[in-house]
């Protein structure tokens, strides 16, 4: 199987999963991109400096998914507030600055009590969390930049990404001590909300607002002055092939172990959006591949199997943390937005033409036999095998799995269940079967861990990037929250990490949450 995808491709995937997670439609970061290479054109960028403003203009915010665990917890629905925090409040100001609090701390939309509650708790561990929020952020971005291949200067400009001109952005840089990319990504990325909302006028208007404390004031004047042919054509049906077709250095394809590697890479890094979820992909895809070869499917089939099961679940990106961290049971309105994540993820794989046949299989692994899936309802013959076995592998890994409302289900449990949504006519005998026999035959638990971490420290680990306090860890673990505590410390120590964000993205980057 050699589906042809280049790293291009891939970063223009990432940045529909952006878009997603800042509230914005699909393709936001990519017209934002084109309007920052236009600029750059006007400049006489060289080849090499137009390529670091396309790949960093891409995965500008890629990482800000990475905390939306806190940010749900502290401030309410995370799309909502990133929508604000990027385009509707100006943040290096006061003014804004306290008005976007006000609106956000505890939870808009939350009862009174409630709000009141959190914001008590925001006082302390709520600020800290967000004052770590820029750094989280590009840890994760650099480690997934770095994983696709791309260059020191990228790397260097998406740091940038958090400056504002006027020296108050996330690591104080000012006025030319920010590179010139990320100045002209940071002008487009607004410019181009405004523009789609309000029109070329509003993209004006704001530009010229904040003229000089979050923007250049000279690539606003230039924006300003040629705003209607740097926004013309944006919105045509086109502008993901432009998109690709602007790649400066005409990037080569990937080989089919480099687009494994990168695809998996893409599913973990979509999972760092909810504690709940971490780890859960790779299981799938290694339960899914076994049971399929259990099944006898050509090995072309079982590839493309592993690989849509690496990112089936990319469309959680598109759904807020107040959804999926919720510990209670949902409404039906939040049932809903869960509905809405298989058709997420096949309408960003669908954007490559070349992973179109993994959409095909991702979109269907909450579909059921008997017509009570979602999001097409399917059932019978219109569930493919690798569908059916899909289904099957991301049930038994969730019930095995904790989630917010429930504990994990023991093993025999989950094959129990599964067994009877065979019996129910909801999930493929045949496909159940081979997964369960998959699942009695995982390899053995590695006992050597990275960063001389102990056993019990990995189970303290895994339990952090879930989000559990120390006194939740110690009732899970049966030990003192004090032994608790002083685990997670030495973690902390021997990872080199702050806060839980950073705690998942090792846990992520050295597979520990797949260890069952």
């Amino acid at each position: 199987m050699n589906p042809e995808v280049g790293v291009a491709e891939l970063v223009a995937l990432l940045s529909l999963g952006t878009d997603l997670g800042l509230g914005q439609p699909m393709e936001h970061m990519i017209r934002a991109c084109l309007i920052a290479l236009r600029l750059a054109e006007i400049l006489e960028l060289s080849e090499s400096e137009r390529s670091v403003v396309y790949y960093a203009g891409l995965l500008a915010w890629v990482g800000c998914h990475t905390d939306a665990y806190e940010q749900a917890k502290w401030l309410g629905d995370d799309l909502t507030l990133k929508c604000d925090a990027h385009y509707a409040y100006d943040l290096g100001r006061p003014g804004p600055a306290a008005a976007f609090l006000l609106k956000h701390i505890g939870g808009a939309g939350r009862p009174l009590l409630a709000r009141g509650r959190v914001g008590m708790g925001f006082l302390g561990e709520g600020r800290r969390a967000l004052e770590a929020l820029a750094t989280n952020h590009y840890l994760a971005t650099d480690e997934l930049a770095g994983g696709l291949g791309l260059g020191d200067d990228v790397r260097a400009s998406l740091k940038e990404s958090y400056e504002r001109w006027d020296g108050t952005g996330a690591f104080h840089l000012k006025q030319d001590q920010i590179s010139l990319s990320s100045r002209l990504i940071n002008l487009a990325d607004v410019v181009e909300v405004f523009r789609r909302t309000g029109g070329v006028e509003a993209a004006v208007a704001v530009a010229r607002e904040r003229r000089g404390t979050q923007f250049d004031p000279a690539l606003v004047d230039l924006f300003c002055d040629q705003a209607a042919m740097l926004c013309s054509d944006i919105d045509d049906a086109t502008s993901w092939d432009r998109v690709i077709r602007s790649e400066p250095s005409l990037g080569s394809k990937m080989s089919d172990r480099d687009l494994d590697v990168a695809l998996a890479a893409i599913g973990e890094f979509a999972e760092l959006k909810s504690p709940w979820s971490m780890g859960h992909s790779g299981r799938v895809a290694d339960l899914a591949k076994a049971a399929a070869c259990g099944l006898g499917l050509p090995p072309g089939d079982v590839a493309m199997l592993r690989r849509a099961a690496l990112v089936h679940d990319i469309g959680h990106l598109g759904v807020s943390n107040a959804v999926w961290d919720k510990r209670g049971q949902l409404t039906p309105a939040e049932m809903e937005r869960v509905r809405l994540h298989p058709y997420l993820a096949e309408r960003m794989l669908s954007f490559v033409a070349a992973l179109s046949p993994l959409a095909a299989i991702a979109v269907q692994h909450h579909e059921r036999l008997d017509g009570t899936g979602y999001p097409r309802g399917l059932s019978g013959n219109a569930i493919t095998q690798s569908g059916r076995i899909l289904a099957a592998a991301d049930v038994y890994s969730a019930l095995t799995e904790m989630r917010p409302h429930r504990p994990a289900f023991g093993h025999d449990a989950a094959a129990a269940e599964l067994r009877s949504q065979v019996t129910g006519g909801r999930l493929d005998g045949d496909a159940v079967a081979a997964v369960l026999a998959a699942a009695g035959h995982r390899a053995a638990r590695r006992r050597e861990w990275p960063s001389g971490l102990t056993s019990r420290e990995v189970e303290v680990l895994r339990l952090v990037a879930l989000g559990l306090s120390n006194k939740e860890i110690a009732e899970q673990l049966v030990i003192s929250t004090k032994t608790a505590g002083t685990h997670v410390e030495h973690i902390y120590t021997k990872i080199d990490a702050t806060n839980r964000a950073q705690a998942s993205i090792f846990a992520m980057k050295y597979g520990l949450m797949a260890d069952t």
